[in-house]
């Protein structure tokens, strides 16, 4: 039996410039509080995670002007950044992907927000859109980039 590659649309990453006012906009759309928010250092963000059904809501706010999210947001404004998909096993995705011609942005997956180990397929291999791909990862994982 092959496993699935993807599982699921995990979560939609969206670009804000506050943080704080994105929070009050979506706890007002969506009738519920951001269930976590982190710094994730190694991306330079602040996140706030909103729980909806089985697929989450990101709201990604710069923690540095050098972030790529401000660079995003100079260049697009805010709105959607990315879709992330699910996957059980991220090494053998990124393996299988570029053997497809996908372009990763990064050789090894990193730690990311909400306890996931991620990588991101850049957007000229996705028709302008970016993908990232993330696994769950157990607390204590060690030798992941960006930890």
């Amino acid at each position: 039996m092959t496993l699935k590659s993807v599982k699921q649309v995990e979560h939609i990453g969206i670009a804000v410039k506050d943080l704080s006012i994105s929070n009050e906009i979506f706890s007002k759309l969506l009738k519920i509080q951001p269930y976590k928010q982190e710094t994730v250092e190694s991306e330079k963000v602040n996140t706030s995670f909103f729980q909806t059904g089985e697929t989450k809501i990101e709201l990604l706010e710069a923690s540095s002007p050098e972030s790529p999210i401000a660079l995003f947001l100079e260049k697009k404004g805010e709105g959607i950044h990315h879709i992330a998909f699910e996957v059980d096993d991220i090494y053998a995705e990124m393996d299988r992907l570029k053997s497809e011609g996908f372009i990763l942005i990064n050789d090894k997956p990193k730690q990311g927000a909400d306890n996931k180990l991620v990588c991101f397929i850049h957007p000229k291999s996705t028709n302008s859109v970016l993908i990232e791909l993330c696994q769950s990862i157990p607390c204590n994982h060690i030798g992941i980039e960006g930890t």
